[in-house]
């Protein structure tokens, strides 16, 4: 007998199946996987066959819940891949991106939809903030391809998908906070900024902290008793939870946490390591003796580093997959809305106009040549880290207050998987050979 459970599993399988074998052919293609996941939301949705029928307002808890556990892998993952000194010139690229790069964004985008939208202060500033980050889910055609890899352009996009969903989470506060939904400080602006600093302060003490401890602990445990062998999916995910849980408890901005613990962590095997790269360092050891690297004092760090890395760039496949269905199955129930001039001109609008502007002024001056520039301004992709801000909204503020952008916030998911997955793997494709 067919069910609906039976229905579900050749979706899900055949799905997965195609998305295996076809990979080669999608990225030699103008497109990306997230661009199918999403379509297959969309035709699952109440649009087309109705199978999956999801309604923001009777499920925010559990979409934000999900959404919020697929960004923090995905922002841990990120950090493991940064395998550059602190010290060196890149991170200035990821600052002046995550920072000033983003406030611009943000405050052009807010005249938009203010003056151009009519917005009240609160919503326009809740739009802007939600729309102002770069995604690190979707983003992973751009990012750095391997642990080293210090490409400027490849290196500047992947750090910043990974500090500004965190970087954005004060603006989205002060919003919230002008819609009348308190927080932190909010109540007095004297303790407001005291409440912001606190917030990053404790993210990127806790974050450092734990992504060292856990790393040191597990390492002597394995050379020194041979204990804590394998689950080195378990440490990661156990790693990821324990940073964001600890900083919520604080009131700290928890992505940012999650984001420092992977940066942490791989800084503590460069020092175990050395300058040569983790996956040359393991190049030695035989397949049958991989196990006997992780109690190898000069090899323990990298192994464990890069077998972390790899389970969480693997579970981070599974969350892009099954968050674009389920943003395509939201597009299909609001497809309508979302063809309206006025969600889609706001978008348009920070592609060509607020994101290259913020990303074109805060690289003034910086170690990016014009060409890295121009990619840089245009490579802004937006996705699950602006969907998960519409649901912390909604769940916050409510469908009243939040009613008007969600189309807008949604048009500008769709657009962007549209466009800038289209163009990406051109556009770097066409970088890497002139370089």
């Amino acid at each position: 007998m067919l069910t609906i459970e039976a229905i579900w599993f050749l979706i899900v399988g055949a799905l997965m199946v195609v998305m295996a074998i076809g990979r080669k052919i999608v990225e030699r293609l103008p497109m990306t996987g997230a661009m199918i996941y999403l379509v297959v939301g969309f035709l699952l949705g109440p649009a087309f066959v109705g199978l999956l029928r999801i309604d923001i307002e009777r499920d925010v808890v559990l979409l934000r819940t999900l959404t919020e556990a697929g960004l923090v892998v995905s922002l841990f993952a990120i950090g493991m891949y940064l395998r550059v000194e602190l010290s060196n010139p890149l991170w200035r690229l990821t600052l002046r991106l995550a920072g000033p790069a983003m406030l611009i964004t943000i405050a052009v985008m807010f005249f938009a939809g203010h003056w151009g939208l009519g917005l009240a202060a609160g919503p326009a500033l809740l739009l802007a903030s939600a729309l102002a980050p770069t995604d690190p889910v979707l983003a992973n055609e751009l990012r750095v391809e391997e642990a080293g890899d210090d490409e400027p352009l490849r290196f500047a996009l992947s750090s910043e998908g990974g500090l500004n969903d965190g970087a954005a989470s004060p603006m989205v506060y002060i919003a919230l906070a002008i819609c009348g939904v308190g927080s932190l400080g909010s109540s007095n602006p004297w303790t407001f900024p005291l409440a912001i600093l606190w917030g990053l302060t404790s993210a990127v003490v806790i974050g450092w902290a734990l992504g060292t401890g856990i790393v040191v602990l597990v390492t002597w445990l394995r050379t020194r008793y041979d204990h804590a062998l394998g689950l080195e999916g378990f440490l990661a995910l156990g790693l990821v939870a324990l940073a964001y849980g600890a900083t919520l408890i604080v009131d700290g901005y928890a992505f940012i946490a999650v984001f420092v613990a992977g940066v942490a962590l791989r800084r503590r095997e460069m020092k175990a390591t050395g300058e040569k790269p983790p996956s040359e360092a393991l190049e030695s050891v035989e397949r049958g003796n991989r196990d006997e690297a992780a109690k190898d004092p000069e090899l323990a760090h990298a192994y464990i580093a890069e077998k972390m890395m790899g389970f969480s760039v693997e579970i981070e496949r599974f969350i892009e997959l099954g968050l674009m269905v389920v943003i395509g199955s939201v597009v299909s129930a609001h497809w309508r809305e979302l063809l309206h001039w006025s969600a889609v001109w706001p978008v348009l609008f920070l592609f060509v106009v607020a994101r290259p502007l913020g990303s074109s002024l805060s690289l003034l001056g910086s170690s990016m040549d014009r060409h890295q520039r121009v990619l840089s301004a245009w490579l802004g992709l937006r996705g699950v880290g602006a969907f998960y801000y519409l649901l912390f909204s909604w769940e916050r503020a409510g469908g009243s207050t939040v009613a008007a952008i969600a189309p807008i916030i949604l048009s500008a998911i769709v657009l962007s998987v549209l466009m800038h997955g289209t163009t990406a793997t051109v556009l770097l494709d066409r970088y890497m050979r002139r370089k």
